[in-house]
């Protein structure tokens, strides 16, 4: 299959929580955790940081630097470009799309969705998509699969501006080779990402309990968690996630 990379975009002018990912989380930086977390997963033969050209992200050129993980640095609002360019210079055959307000992203389902993409015929797999009704994961564990070959085609032709903000829009709505994996129970009702105060709260609540100086915890150790300390739900439970149209 080639070269699988997961390419995890960032930057720090989030609208609702600036500077989110440079956030210090149990003494590391949030992007730190991340990439920590995604080097876990056996099925990555390399992770790029896709940052934009603005002088604000020099901090997270830096940290990628600091961390010995390659960046690519393109367009802000074009996304799709950005992805598409960082793949293309690093010769990527398939992208794991992960973004980087997810500290708290499985390695696991990561290899599971991977694997899965390599022993079927989809132009893409994901635990997410446009279609709220298909996700059974908590959001924060976003994880999309697809080839180069399927990226470039949404390039050359997704023309609105959501659709290139949001990098698979494009592939959703002009393909009918898109498979939702599933959890065998539905915990998409739990919020895990980190676009707020609140879900910065409940993310280091969960590390202060889990987290104890390696990323041994995953999905169901969180899971776990929440049912014997089902409080943490009521920190963000009361936060919509922005919609992309």
């Amino acid at each position: 299959m080639g070269k699988t990379a997961a390419i995890i975009q960032t930057r720090m002018g989030s609208t609702r929580l600036p500077g989110k990912v440079m956030m210090e989380l149990c003494g590391k930086t949030v992007l730190e955790h991340v990439i920590t977390r995604v080097k876990k997963a056996a099925q990555i033969n390399e992770i790029i940081i896709a940052t934009t050209t603005q002088k604000k992200d020099d901090i997270i050129a830096a940290e990628a630097t600091r961390l010995g993980i390659k960046y690519f640095r393109g367009s802000e609002d074009d996304v799709l470009s950005r992805y598409y360019y960082a793949a293309e210079q690093n010769n990527v055959d398939m992208v794991v799309r992960i973004t980087s307000d997810c500290p708290l992203i499985d390695p696991n389902i990561i290899d599971e969705l991977t694997l899965f993409y390599k022993k079927n015929h989809y132009d893409i797999v994901t635990n997410a998509g446009i279609d709220p009704n298909q996700r059974t994961y908590p959001r924060g564990l976003d994880t999309e699969v697809f080839s180069f070959n399927v990226l470039e085609d949404a390039f050359n032709n997704a023309k609105e501006h959501y659709q290139r903000e949001h990098v698979t829009p494009y592939i959703y709505e002009h393909s009918k080779k898109v498979y939702y994996y599933k959890n065998d129970t539905d915990y998409s009702y739990h919020r895990w990402t980190l676009d707020t105060k609140e879900d910065f709260q409940l993310i280091e609540a969960i590390y202060r309990c889990l987290y104890k100086g390696k990323h041994d915890f995953n999905f169901n150790d969180i899971i776990k968690l929440f049912k014997n300390m089902p409080e943490l739900f009521n920190i963000n439970a009361h936060i919509k996630q922005k919609k992309i149209y």
